[in-house]
């Protein structure tokens, strides 16, 4: 059995899993319709409509540019920030989702920059791919329209640069998913984080937008922190900066070949590290969309984007419940590689990161069963990771089966 708090290295790089300041900062403020809900959801201010509401959110990359920077300083490749202009799309259309909110959306962008470090090129990168991926999730059936946005130069405040955006909704009242249907009994599918589905070309490693402090420092070579001393913290500890052994331009199947002892997998050949390591947060829009057509949302009592929490997020929104994953998806070797070389507890681990599955419905046991199919369609792996039973001692808890025991997670 394993228990206790999380390690103290993610909070000693300035960094939170849990943002126990933020939570306690917005304690008191209104919830919103839904107090529940995985984004907050206002009256219809826009059309005073008593039977639509409003949904807005804010949030981007995170730190996953300055990993952006390292790579596009060492190679030249400007594309590399197309995939963090998705991220910062990504990260809120899937919180919208998870509320119920399926489009069609407004989008608007917003990036700091320091304009000696970060050039034209960059901010081409980063606007193009902001418009291209959002004409590629129409494909799909997810409508997003571009209000522009803000491009600031702010070197006294920004070493490279921060790229966030903000995204809003209109929806009907009655087909928002609140968290507070979360109930005893309830199945839990998760759905894969990692891999390639149907609308991807390339082998994603499953990490998303979280945790890239602690993957970037864990896992690239101390060298980072002489050439690029502006990609990180200087406040922090230079133990805890770079201290890991890897070269971002290092062949994908070399490095997990000699740390884990994993076959070499064609699908990996000419992929290096560093692009692997800054693979885009896979969108689960287009499947959460056809849930939502096919089951309708009376039928999904909750829907959990593990983001800032790993798979600790849910916490925030169940009362008098356990929630039990003894089943969970397979971990990607990803986060086993993270694991290994930092010695990284696995209490943290799943704290800090999604471990392999970054969608978790909470459903009857009747509905598992499409949920599952429409997984299969689009090319994600699914499986029933876990249940909800009530809580034994009437607070919400979180047991999570992983590789070195029993994980346990209070409130």
């Amino acid at each position: 059995m394993i228990s206790g708090s999380a390690d103290s290295r993610y909070a000693a790089r300035g960094a939170s899993a849990t943002k126990e300041e933020v939570h306690r900062a917005i304690a008191g403020l209104d919830k919103g319709l839904f107090p529940s809900a995985f984004c907050k959801v206002l009256p219809d201010v826009l059309g005073n409509d008593p039977d639509f509401c409003n949904l807005i959110h804010a949030d981007g990359a995170g730190t996953k540019s300055s990993l952006a920077y390292l790579y596009w300083k060492e190679t030249g490749n400007a594309e590399v920030w197309k995939g963090i202009a998705r991220d910062a799309v990504v990260m809120n259309l899937d919180d919208l989702c998870c509320a119920g909110a399926t489009g069609p959306y407004l989008l608007s962008s917003t990036i700091g920059r320091n304009k000696k470090r970060i050039p034209g090129e960059v901010i081409e990168a980063l606007i193009h791919g902001t418009e291209e991926y959002i004409e590629e999730l129409r494909r799909w059936g997810v409508d997003i329209r571009s209000g522009g946005g803000e491009t600031a130069d702010l070197g006294d405040l920004i070493q490279t640069v921060v790229v966030d955006s903000t995204m809003a909704a209109r929806m009907r009242r009655a087909s928002v998913v609140s968290n507070h249907r979360i109930q005893t009994g309830d199945a839990i599918v998760g759905f894969a984080s990692y891999g390639t589905c149907a609308y991807e070309s390339v082998e994603n490693s499953g990490i998303g937008s979280n945790g890239l402090t602690s993957a970037r420092h864990d896992l690239l070579h101390h060298d980072y922190l002489l050439r690029y001393p502006e990609s990180v913290d200087a406040s922090v500890d230079a133990a805890l900066q770079y201290s890991g052994q890897f070269q971002l331009t290092e062949g994908l199947n070399k490095v997990l070949g000699s740390s884990l002892g994993l076959a070499s997998n064609s699908a990996r050949d000419g992929l290096d590290f560093g692009r692997w390591l800054l693979s885009p947060t896979r969108t689960y829009a287009p499947l959460i969309r056809s849930l939502l057509e096919d089951m309708g949302p009376e039928r999904l009592h909750g829907m959990i984007h593990c983001s800032g929490g790993g798979q600790t997020k849910v916490l925030h929104f169940v009362k008098n419940l356990e929630v039990i994953k003894d089943d969970c998806l397979e971990s990607p070797p990803l986060f086993a590689l993270i694991q290994k070389v930092s010695g990284t507890s696995w209490q943290e681990m799943y704290r800090v990161f999604n471990m392999g599955h970054r969608l978790e419905l909470y459903l009857p046991e009747s509905m598992v069963a499409p949920a599952l199919e429409w997984g299969k369609h689009y090319g994600i792996a699914a499986k029933v990771v876990g249940r909800v039973v009530e809580a034994s001692n009437g607070s919400p808890c979180l047991q999570i089966k992983g590789p070195e025991g029993i994980l346990r997670y209070n409130a």
